[in-house]
């Protein structure tokens, strides 16, 4: 290391005398140019400058060679604060330039064109503080059809070294950036113990603007493992996906795809009608992809907290709705999260993940456009028998087909949901996957709709 600085010493004195001489010659007094013997001198001078400017390029040229050495070496040998180059500057220095280039590689994919002219779209995992954030990455890598065509950008809060040096880990499978604001966020008294939905949303907000604004992606698909423990995700998790990217784009009423059914427990889903797929007028999140458009519209008035029931409300919904499917293609595999395990013993681990590979993107998808959708829908859902729970529970029915159980207020149809075993919520209104109010599973191997009137209009904020 010592013959590094010796070397770089007399290189830079070097530097020094060239850069003196050249600005005397440059600059040398009128009286000193010997006007007589101008013809002489004048050619002689006017090469030397020349040969001078292009030393004087090459060195430059050199010395950044050196000090990158000298950088590689020093973080190679872990040198001391009297160094050359002390840890704090070499790690900023070359922490800038891998950011830089991280910025760049990124940009590079966003704009790129794939052979098959099929779309390019960012996976962004958002991570804290769990190492166990690898099963998730591991299942991405190991199901993802092209990296190309899904660069996978895992966006880590909290600074937890020991989650940092997993994703690393994964090299140039993944990017792995950090959200920079660590700072103390202003909370309310009576919500100190939700202090960790606070930092997510200012997490979700840094990286979605990164990802769209800054890297220039044009769809993401967003993998939350910040809020359930972590999550698993299907075999045709990216075939679902490219699937259904072209009725996102296409149809002005849809917002988002997501993956999962918040009903989806084994038992209430049809096993065998995995390609089945569904509108929705209930934000599932979970596993979802979303546009830049959309985050155009909402990244300005994002909020600091409950970022997820914030997009229920009415405002940020607009009567839109999103694609989910008969059974996920996301699973939650822990209870530590944000949310302390709510719902998940009770409910999430029951969650039936697809094992079968589906062909979506092979198959016509348009049934799910709002204008053939909904016609299809309110003449099965309101051309099926009425039944009530017990008929349903004792049996026996004659009528094969699908079966109705209306509801009329919110609690009946929450004292229903509880005896069928569904989630019996309301976000702004929405019972968890309604659409036109009405709440789509299996029960004993029939399909059972539970319904508000025929004559519905629109959901009841009230309703929560």
């Amino acid at each position: 290391m010592r013959k590094n600085q010796f070397f770089a010493f007399v290189f830079v004195s070097f530097c020094l005398w060239t850069v003196v001489t050249y600005y005397l010659f440059q600059h040398r007094p009128l009286g000193t140019r010997f006007p007589d013997k101008a013809s002489v001198v004048e050619d002689p001078l006017a090469r030397l400058e020349k040969k001078l400017k292009e030393h004087l390029k090459a060195n430059k040229n050199l010395f950044r060679e050196i000090q990158e050495f000298v950088f590689k070496e020093a973080a190679n040998n872990h040198i001391g604060e009297n160094s050359l180059v002390g840890n704090e500057a070499q790690n900023e220095v070359l922490g800038s330039r891998q950011k830089n280039s991280k910025v760049e590689q990124l940009k590079d994919i966003a704009q790129q064109k794939l052979p098959n002219g099929g779309p390019v779209i960012a996976i962004v995992v958002f991570a804290c503080n769990r190492i166990t954030v690898s099963k998730c990455i591991d299942q991405l890598v190991r199901y993802r059809p092209s990296r190309h065509q899904f660069p996978i950008i895992v966006s880590q809060d909290c600074r937890h070294k020991a989650t940092a040096d997993v994703i690393d880990s994964y090299s140039n499978e993944v990017f792995h950036i950090e959200q920079p604001d660590q700072s103390e966020i202003e909370v309310p008294p009576k919500e100190k113990k939700f202090r960790g939905y606070f930092n997510i949303a200012r997490h979700y907000g840094w990286a979605l603007n990164e990802t769209f604004f800054r890297f220039g992606f044009n769809t993401v698909i967003i993998v939350e493992v910040c809020i359930a423990d972590d999550l698993d995700v299907a075999p045709d998790f990216f075939e679902y996906f490219l699937g259904t990217y072209s009725l996102l784009h296409m149809d002005p009423t849809l917002w988002c795809v997501s993956a999962w059914n918040d009903n989806g427990k084994a038992g209430l889903v049809n096993e065998s009608a995995p390609d089945l797929l569904y509108r929705t007028d209930f934000f599932p999140g979970l596993g979802w992809m979303l546009t830049k458009e959309l985050w155009k519209e909402l990244a300005p008035k994002w909020p600091l907290s409950y970022w997820d029931d914030w997009v229920r409300q009415p405002d940020q919904r607009r009567n839109r709705a999103c694609i989910r499917p008969e059974i996920s293609r996301t699973r939650t595999f822990g209870k530590v999260g944000v949310s302390n395990g709510h719902f998940y013993e009770k409910h999430l681990k029951y969650i039936k993940l697809n094992e079968k590979f589906v062909p979506f993107t092979k198959m016509n998808l348009n049934y799910l456009l709002k204008d053939n959708y909904d016609v299809q829908f309110v003449k099965e859902v309101y051309g099926s028998p009425v039944v009530t729970y017990q008929e349903l529970k004792n049996g026996p029915i004659v009528h094969d087909g699908p079966v109705r159980i209306p509801y009329y207020t919110k609690d009946s149809y929450k004292r229903t949901a509880k005896l069928l075993g569904l989630m019996d919520d309301f976000r702004s209104g929405v019972p968890r996957t309604g659409y036109r109010g009405v709440v789509s599973f299996m029960y004993k191997g029939r399909r059972v709709y539970l319904a508000p009137n025929a004559n519905w209009k629109s959901y009841d904020p009230t309703w929560s």
